[in-house]
């Protein structure tokens, strides 16, 4: 049996353990990375790349077919099934380096290719080695959820740790789950030739604003998916082509693959965390405001401390346990600021509260400002007038902002910096937009909040009215 010594174990190398390894090798500490699988974790091989490389290969297939409004010739937009797969293979592979075994050990990290399970409070087991470490990080992200359907495990299913790899395009794709991952798949697929039934046992996107995530669903609709909310699956039967869905209320959904997409839970189970003293629950460890475990030595970031779920999330966990680990000095994870988006078409994208939500905190005190896409002539030439941004408003400053839209991932940037940085409505109507661009709509919410206060205001009237006699 191998013994190292380290200053910091960083067990799992995706998007928040390569995070913690970069930035702390290369302000001089020393440190051990366990990985298992594949470098990159999730985000690069089976989530947020791949599946926004498969959305742009339907987006393209979906512009041969809606060219007219643009005086262009439509195409039938025939779509290579295996050949968009090669797509999404190679985009991969161009930012795989990024995250490999040998740029990570060119920096100075020692990377060992085993699973780690903690043996003591500051010891870790990996192989055939044991890594004593000064401060030990929980990085080991989570999985797809699979949910006890009757007759589950017998029938053929993906998840998006497998999806990726089909080759073959469905013919009539059923998805269980109507989360981001699966309105994002549904249409992906639809665009891309196949027919789509997604059953949700809720509302459809259910943890965004109704009356956008009702702007998404009418899209998606129209193309041809059909989403079945507040159903749930009580049964899966059939063989590999031919699989059948049988729902609560009787009705039987038919199709030729099935994609599960019910959430995901964090990957705990092989970690041994009992023998470190590290407390967890079903939704993964336990952390506090400074992302540190019941273990004062181990800290838990990314999807596994069971908050949002998103790669920019674990790199923004990061961040805030390099700042105490490496210079003892206090950092805390703050939330409000943390936007998140679904990339279906139109976008969704939301940070802070939701309207519901604010109104429920504030009460009386929040305004609401709405700007819509048809008002922006940008969106007027790209033919992108569906959508709104919709910003809440406590005493001058935003406490949240909801925008679904063309764009929408972009856009929502401006108000996670401002929420970030309690940037006033004031200063942002101050801003200078170039014309003409979707990021104008930003500049417009801001100016729609301070509209009724300058063009119905009697006291405003009567100053520009005063000050018109006195002036020379």
């Amino acid at each position: 049996m191998n013994r190292i010594k380290t200053d910091i174990l960083v067990i799992g190398a995706g998007s928040g353990g390569l995070s913690v390894a970069a930035g702390a090798v290369q302000m001089g500490a020393d440190v051990v990375l366990l990985e298992a699988n594949e470098m990159g974790g999730d985000c690069l091989n089976y989530g947020c790349v791949p599946s926004k490389a498969l959305i742009a290969s339907a987006k393209a297939a979906h512009a041969q077919r809606n060219a007219a409004q643009y005086g262009v010739e439509e195409a039938p937009g025939a779509v290579d099934y295996a050949a968009a797969k090669d797509h999404v293979a190679d985009v991969i592979a161009q930012i795989a380096p990024v995250d490999s075994q040998e740029r990570f050990e060119g920096l100075g990290v020692r990377v060992i290719r085993e699973y780690g399970r903690f043996i003591s409070r500051d010891e870790v087991q990996a192989g055939d080695t044991i890594i004593k470490a000064r401060r030990i990080v929980i990085a080991t992200g989570s999985s797809p959820f699979v949910p006890p359907i009757p007759g589950l495990d017998e029938v053929p299913y993906h998840t998006n740790e497998t999806l990726f790899d089909l080759r073959e395009k469905p013919d009539h794709m059923l998805i269980i789950g109507g989360g981001p991952i699966g309105m994002e798949m549904a249409q992906a697929h639809a665009r891309l030739g196949c027919k789509v039934t997604v059953i949700e046992g809720d509302r459809a996107l259910s943890q965004d604003d109704p009356e956008a995530t009702a702007v998404v669903l009418q899209r998606l609709r129209a193309e041809g998916v059909t989403i079945e909310e507040n159903t749930k699956a009580a049964r899966v039967g059939g063989s590999a082509g031919s699989i059948e869905l049988e729902t609560e209320d009787g009705r039987v959904f038919k199709g030729s693959h099935l994609l599960v997409a019910a959430g995901r839970r964090a990957n705990t189970a092989e970690l041994d965390l009992e023998k470190a003293g590290v407390q967890s629950d079903a939704e993964g460890v336990t952390v506090d405001a400074g992302l540190r475990t019941s273990n004062r030595k181990v800290h838990a970031i990314g999807d596994v401390a069971g908050r949002l779920q998103f790669t920019h999330v674990a790199g923004y966990h990061a961040n805030v346990i390099i700042r105490s680990m490496l210079f003892g000095l206090p950092s805390k994870v703050r939330m409000v600021q943390i936007p998140w988006v679904t990339y279906t078409d139109p976008e969704l994208a939301q940070v802070g509260l939701t309207e519901v939500e604010a109104k429920k905190k504030h009460g009386p005190g929040l305004e609401v400002v709405r700007v819509d896409y048809e008002d922006n002539d940008r969106a007027r030439a790209e033919r992108r007038t569906t959508g709104f941004i919709k910003v809440m408003v406590v005493r001058n400053k935003p406490v949240g902002a909801t925008i679904v839209g063309y764009q929408a991932g972009e856009l929502i940037g401006i108000w996670a910096l401002a929420l970030a940085n309690n940037i006033k409505m004031g200063q942002i109507a101050g801003m200078v937009a170039p014309y003409p661009t979707i990021g104008e709509l930003n500049k417009r919410a801001a100016g729609a909040y301070f509209a009724p206060r300058l063009f119905e205001s009697d006291m405003v009237k009567r100053v520009v009215r005063f000050v018109q006699r006195v002036l020379p």
